[in-house]
């Protein structure tokens, strides 16, 4: 303790050094004079006693120093001695402060960007849960290795029998509709488990959450609700005695027993809802038949739990697996050949960890390389600058200063810088991290992303490891070179040593080398993902979106149920078609190439032996008669459903595409054979040709249809098309003033031109292609500006040399050519240093795919082609153009000088 004391007593006159230095001076003065009367007395004369007190002291001097380095911290003085030194030192030099500075900061806030997004998709994916590392999320698997959400029934069993859990809680996001019928508003929640809140170990801000006794599985006994904070602050006025109050959703009164802590937004990472409302209420929010929550075919759940402390992931996995194998047998008629696995929370299949994983990795990776870039170029500044004072350090160094003092000093410079960049590129994130935003395609699922850029102790600390990383890859060699400084050779010379000077030349160009290379990495990389992106936007889908105006209804959250739904459609429909200029009307469950475009359902096919452990969950939509004519999806064979096909049809209809029907009646007529399904006989009918379901670049997949009227439930999605003439904003004012007319309290939302929100599909590549072509550009930038400076440096160096030249004969092109030849000689050398770089990368990052929230299929961000050849070469031609225009600009200089004033200069 008595040492800490001291130690703190020594840090506060060290940041106190001018008061302690003058208490110093003062007492070390009354010291002397003390002794030297002493001395005096002793019969010594004033002068003689004077210099007997130093002798015995060693120096008035060094007895100085030695009373400052007791009484303060030396290193720590020494280092705000450099601090003060550099702060006036950049004071002097305000275009080299500034031009460093906002490299730095493009490099830093990028970094930081990238990370803050990763941080809180897959990192931090949850907040306002208790200990978060032991969070999983568990995954149905079907046969062939598919990740697919799980049935309410199969919960209850893992909830039941996993014993290395410390609990299991399920949750299935809902659009609900809270107020009064005539101005009720659309708020996104989850229907959950009773143990939910449990499991995650949330806390209230305000009442409670759900009781044990809240847990049970007993339909439509527990009318309560739990809302966020945003929601009680912005929709319920902050009310603190709003518990036990009820507000209205989809119809019904619901008790407000609780808000949840502000940290917390719900179970998917960068997505906020609103609501939770357990599980059992479904019934009598969604009009949803009783039996269907106890069917297992009925895979809508995403499941979440948590490891009891002590338990690995491995050994919870093999217990699930145990437990799904034995599910699998007891419910062979509806689970053959499933299984369950847990993953961490970062690499659930479902929601924006999903689609976000790939491309924000290879962000990060990109920024690496941008700040790798702007590490080079400030390093090449830093050298250019240390040459400069070379005069300056070798004083330094005359008059007795350490290298490693110097050394000190260059690296705190560089840090200062960093630092100053770091805080720039901090408050330059959350503006940033904003853009998430705003790359997602229309819908939903834009409105529910609310990603947190605020930076939180984690941003920070990356930030901080950045800056000190960034601090020594740019200030390091700066540093060694002042450090290897030549006294000597600087003092007799002037500093005009040949050596010195080409081994400094070499490192300038082996730097320029680097950033080439980097650069061209990453031009490389934007020109590949962007010929990626292009490429899947000229695929066919197989449908024609142009012109079809998608629009989306909520009915259950009018309090509808599945007849009263249908016979909405149909009305709408009826009147829709009799619009003048609309072509075509229809509804159906899924929307291709959206975030959700379809489920599955299990089949069993006549005719069709099912091999051991086949998957026969086979994609699937509901559809309305019109759905394929307004679609422009030819029917191949047979028919098209027609009003016919309805409930009252003894045997349903179905409609194959053509995979499904090579896959399942290969050599045989699919027309008239029977397929099962949902526990009942559906009859083949037609062949549709095949298109694309998830994705745009995705292969043939079988796939089928069925008829709104037979099949539509209470559980499925319903989505209204209306192909039209002219501007579809006039076919959305028609539509909204239809449906206003057959209710006036249905709202359509949602509505999007179909090409637009097709766009779901293509959101990850969208990403990684926009952002490559972002840090492309900043990359040809930050190499341009680096090649630029180096060589006018160079230039600057050689000016009497270029003057002696001149003298003896030069011409301009001669001198221009020798620049040129000097700056293009590093820029190929980069350029095929960047090349077999780039080769070994792309082939790395061709592995990274993205999942769809349907079902877990997965794609592939980025898909060589024989295009590539192109994309390498044009992009080491475009990077040597700009090389060339940044070597000219020097070049033209040099060719310009004066050999006489030249010769004069120093």
């Amino acid at each position: 303790m008595r040492k800490f004391r001291a130690w703190i007593i020594r840090l506060f006159a060290t940041l106190h050094i001018g008061h302690t230095r003058a208490e110093i001076d003062s007492e070390l003065s009354a010291h002397i004079a003390m002794h030297t009367e002493d001395n005096v007395r002793a019969g010594l004369t004033v002068e003689e006693a004077r210099r007997q007190t130093l002798i015995q002291l060693g120096g008035e001097e060094q007895a100085r120093q030695a009373y400052r380095d007791r009484a303060t911290l030396p290193m720590l003085e020494s280092i705000l001695q450099d601090v003060r030194f550099t702060l006036r030192q950049i004071h002097k030099s305000p275009g080299f402060t500034i031009t460093t500075v906002l490299m730095l900061t493009i490099g830093i806030s990028a970094s930081t960007t990238a990370f803050s997004w990763i941080n809180s998709v897959l990192l931090q994916p949850l907040g306002g849960v208790t200990d978060p590392g032991r969070l999983v999320v568990l995954e149905s698997v079907t046969p062939n290795g598919e990740l697919v959400p799980n049935s309410y029934p199969d919960f209850i069993d893992f909830r039941k029998n996993l014993k290395l859990l410390d609990g299991v809680a399920v949750s299935r996001p809902n659009a609900f509709s809270v107020g009064r019928e005539d101005h009720a508003e659309r708020v996104w929640g989850e229907l959950v488990s009773g143990n939910f809140f449990a499991v995650l170990g949330v806390k209230p801000e305000i009442g409670r959450l759900f009781l044990p006794k809240e847990y049970a599985d007993t339909v439509n006994s527990f009318p309560i609700v739990v809302v966020s904070d945003r929601y009680w602050r912005s929709h319920l006025g902050a009310d603190t005695s709003i518990v036990g109050k009820t507000i209205r959703v989809n119809q019904h009164e619901l008790t407000v027993v609780g808000v949840a802590a502000p940290q917390f937004h719900g179970s998917l990472p960068v997505v906020s809802y609103d609501l939770w409302i357990p599980y059992m209420q479904q019934p009598a929010l969604n009009s949803v038949n009783e039996w269907m929550l106890r069917d297992r075919h009925n895979r809508n759940m995403l499941g979440i739990a948590r490891l009891r402390p002590g338990v690995d992931l491995s050994q919870a996995r093999q217990e699930l697996k145990a437990l799904a194998d034995r599910m699998a047998i007891a419910n062979v008629d509806v689970s053959q050949g499933m299984s369950a696995t847990l993953l961490p929370l970062a690499e659930s299949p479902h929601g924006p960890q999903g689609l976000l994983a790939g491309p924000l990795r290879i962000l990060m990776g990109v920024s690496i390389l941008v700040l790798l870039i702007v590490c080079v170029n400030v390093a090449n500044l830093l050298m250019a600058r240390a040459a400069n004072r070379e005069k300056e350090f070798s004083t330094r160094l005359a008059l007795g200063s350490g290298r490693g003092r110097l050394i000190r000093q260059v690296l705190t410079e560089t840090l200062l810088l960093t630092a100053c960049s770091a805080v720039l590129g901090i408050a330059a994130t959350p503006l940033l991290g904003r853009s998430l935003k705003l790359l997602m395609p229309p819908g939903p699922a834009q409105a529910l992303i609310t990603a947190d850029a605020r930076p939180d102790l984690a941003v920070i600390t990356f930030t901080a490891g950045l800056c000190i990383f960034t601090a020594l890859a740019a200030g390091l060699l700066p540093a060694l070179q002042v450090g290897r400084l030549n006294l000597s050779s600087r003092l007799n010379n002037g500093g005009r040593s040949g050596t010195a000077g080409r081994s400094r030349n070499r490192l300038h160009s082996a730097l320029v080398t680097a950033e080439v290379a980097l650069a061209l990495i990453t031009l490389v990389g934007a020109g590949l993902f962007a010929h990626a992106f292009e490429q899947t936007m000229h695929v066919d889908p197989g449908f024609d979106p142009n012109g079809v105006l998608l629009s989306q209804f909520y009915l259950n959250t009018n309090g509808y149920d599945v007849q009263h739904r249908k016979e909405f459609c149909r009305r709408l429909a009826e009147q829709m078609a009799s619009t003048p200029g609309v072509t075509d009307v229809a509804y159906s469950d899924g929307i291709p190439l959206g975030f959700e475009p379809s489920w599955w359902e299990e089949l069993d096919i006549e005719g069709y032996p099912r091999h051991l452990g086949e998957n026969m969950n086979i994609f699937r939509n509901v559809i309305s008669p019109g759905y394929l004519p307004l679609m422009h999806i030819p029917i191949v064979e047979g028919r098209n459903f027609t009003e016919d096909d309805n409930e009252t049809k003894d045997i349903g209809s179905i409609i194959v595409n053509e995979s499904f029907a090579k896959r399942f009646f290969a050599g045989r007529d699919p027309i008239g054979k029977k397929i099962k399904g949902w526990g009942d006989t559906f009859r083949v009918v037609g062949v549709a040709r095949d298109s694309k379901y998830h994705y745009l670049n995705e292969g043939a997949t079988p796939y089928f249809y069925v008829p709104f009227r037979q099949i539509y439930r209470a559980d499925m999605n319903l989505a209204f098309y209306v192909r039209a003439r002219g501007n579809l904003n006039n076919a959305l004012t028609t539509l909204r003033t239809k449906s206003h007319e057959i209710d006036p309290n249905v709202t359509v939302f949602d509505a999007a031109p179909l090409k637009e929100f097709i766009g779901a599909s293509l959101y990850p590549q969208k990403i990684a292609a926009t952002v490559m072509a972002v840090m492309g550009g900043i990359a040809i930038l930050l190499a341009a500006a680096g090649l630029y400076s180096v060589m006018a440096f160079w230039v600057a160096q050689r000016t009497q040399e270029i003057g002696v030249r001149m003298a003896l004969g030069a011409q301009p092109s001669h001198v221009l050519r020798m620049v040129v030849r000097k700056g293009m000689i590093v820029t190929v050398a980069g350029v095929a240093t960047g090349v077999l770089c780039a080769v070994a990368l792309a082939r790395a990052v061709a592995g990274v795919s993205y999942t769809n929230s349907a079902m877990g299929a997965q794609s592939a961000l980025l898909n060589s082609s024989a295009a590539d050849l192109l994309i390498y070469t044009a992009s080491a031609a475009f990077l040597c153009c700009v090389a060339l225009l940044a070597c000219w600009i020097p070049a033209r200089r040099a060719a310009s000088v004066n050999p006489t004033d030249a010769l004069r200069a120093e």
